[in-house]
């Protein structure tokens, strides 16, 4: 639930103005996330226009194609082998240049868009990892709004088929507020995806209130530490969290992939304490598909001649 709360007197002396008021609260505390409450604040007007015409321009961009997708690789910190990668959602807008998805994902699930370029993006990555070397995975981001569509099933098998890659190298992420409702539509969603063989891997893990009962109520294939927790190994208590969700994988055998990897000393202690996988600038920058397949290439080229 949301709310958008204007006052009287200060915020309008009619109940007309109070009710447009209250509506353009409302439209802000919708724009920030689930669960919000704003009150109405002088400038409030323009944060809403700005965020209405971001929504207009979302709805032409997928037709006139201005998205296209990154891939950043995963890394098995055992072997260094690359093992998959991560699709990364960009859009190139001819009137804002590129807009950081931060800015548009949410808008696009306000709204709804979310579903046709969800399902986008998951053909599209899988036609892309259709052309990697065998058995490497593609792993594409998944929002509730998806997921409570009634046919992201459906859209998930579709692409698996069009591109033919297997559903075992798929990994589709999604974050704790996906399971924060408890929707039995989308618990039932994803355990059909699993039975399919489809891995699913909850991100950003350890940002939320209840990560473990998360893993309890439905199990994942591989839990992703958030990338503040390795920026922070230096402080006694981050490397703590990170040594204790490492040993919680190894005892539940989850994979367990560190995000936002910089510097060989984080990838030093992440190895030391068993950490599966690492990803993040040290592993290899966001790439086009074209960039990333050749990475792929000539890193199975060499692992084979090695």
């Amino acid at each position: 639930i949301s709310l958008g709360i204007a006052v009287f007197p200060d915020d309008g002396g009619d109940a007309d103005t109070l009710l447009r008021n209250a509506d353009t609260a409302l439209y802000r505390a919708k724009s920030e996330g689930r669960n919000q409450y704003r009150f109405f604040e002088p400038g409030m007007d323009a944060m809403v226009q700005a965020r209405r015409a971001l929504e207009i321009d979302l709805e032409t961009a997928l037709p006139r194609q201005e998205f296209d997708l990154d891939f950043q690789p995963i890394m098995n910190i055992a072997s260094g082998e690359i093992v998959g990668a991560e699709a990364l959602m960009r859009w190139h807008s001819p009137t804002r240049g590129t807009v950081a998805p931060d800015s548009f994902i949410p808008a696009a699930e306000e709204t709804g868009l979310i579903v046709p370029l969800g399902e986008w993006a998951l053909r599209k990555a899988c036609t892309a990892a259709a052309d990697w070397p065998a058995g490497l995975r593609v792993a594409v981001n998944v929002s509730a709004v998806q997921l409570k569509s009634g046919s992201f099933a459906r859209s998930v098998i579709s692409a698996l088929a069009f591109s033919g890659v297997p559903a075992d190298r798929l990994e589709l992420e999604i974050t704790e507020t996906v399971l924060m409702d408890e929707s039995e539509a989308v618990l039932r969603t994803l355990r059909q995806l699993r039975e399919l063989g489809i891995r699913i891997a909850l991100d950003d893990f350890g940002i939320g209130y209840s990560s473990l009962g998360y893993l309890r109520r439905f199990p994942v294939d591989k839990i992703k530490i958030d990338r503040s927790f390795i920026h922070d190994l230096g402080n006694r208590d981050a490397a703590a969290i990170v040594r204790t969700v490492i040993g919680l994988g190894a005892e539940l055998g989850i994979t367990v992939t560190a995000e936002g990897v910089e510097t060989e000393v984080q990838l030093d202690i992440l190895r030391g304490n068993g950490c599966t996988e690492a990803q993040g600038y040290l592993i290899g920058v966001p790439s086009t598909a074209a960039e990333i397949q050749r990475l792929l290439k000539s890193r199975a080229l060499h692992s084979q001649t090695g």
